[in-house]
């Protein structure tokens, strides 16, 4: 069984036999968050992008838990630049980081950091304890996560709903309609106001066409993975 817990906005811990595994760790200056970054715990912390509530307390985590954060090359170099241990890769690359292994696919967003870009944004579909779960990182909606779906029998997908910086309701109802994860998690909405959505909206879409199920997490909650 993997456990997935929310930590709110885009933030995941995951929870194996190998290990922790943390996902876009932005927990301080999280109004949603339910613990603070220095008692999250990790061995391994995936990044899908470098904007400050994604990256967010990934290198100080790291470097605290010595723990290894899994990004594109260009920005897992600035994380090793900074003190973090780091395994880089790139598009269509599978990392073996002990915890689990994230298979690293595209996202339609940018990447940058104090108006640089650094990278390109990504999503990653995490393979931990013969689970695979599929978090979009920050995304509009694009043809390919087909291929997503056809390579990969997904138990979860984790998706931005949010609007505005990303896609919304509709666009991640049709994205989960390419996917055809057996379950379903909104993201990123409700942390601030320009990101305001109903989670239950999402749910409504979802199961009323048959497209999975879909799980509304508070954050602190957790959803165990059969």
């Amino acid at each position: 069984m993997v456990k997935v817990r929310y930590l709110g906005h885009s933030a995941f811990q995951l929870f194996g036999s190998k290990g922790t595994v943390l996902i876009d760790p932005y927990l301080t200056g999280n109004p949603k968050a339910p613990i603070s970054a220095e008692n999250a715990e990790a061995d391994v912390i995936l990044v899908t992008h470098a904007h400050g509530d994604h990256l967010g307390d990934a290198i100080e985590i790291a470097k605290r838990n010595d723990a290894t954060i899994v990004a594109t090359f260009e920005l897992a170099s600035f994380c090793e630049s900074e003190g973090a241990k780091v395994l880089d890769g790139h598009f269509g690359g599978v990392i073996d980081a002990g915890a689990c292994k994230a298979k690293i696919f595209p996202a339609v967003h940018s990447s940058s950091m104090s108006g640089h870009l650094v990278s390109m944004p990504s999503s990653f579909v995490v393979e931990i304890d013969s689970k695979y779960i599929y978090h979009a990182g920050d995304t509009a909606l694009f043809g390919d996560m087909s291929l997503i779906g056809e390579e990969y029998n997904l138990d979860v997908a984790l998706l931005p709903i949010g609007g505005h910086y990303t896609m919304g309701i509709d666009d991640a109802v049709r994205a989960q309609s390419r996917l055809r994860a057996k379950i379903v998690v909104p993201m990123h909405y409700n942390t601030h106001d320009l990101i305001l959505a109903d989670p239950k909206e999402f749910k409504g879409k979802i199961e009323n066409i048959g497209l999975g199920k879909c799980v509304i997490l508070k954050p602190g909650q957790d959803l165990d993975v059969l």
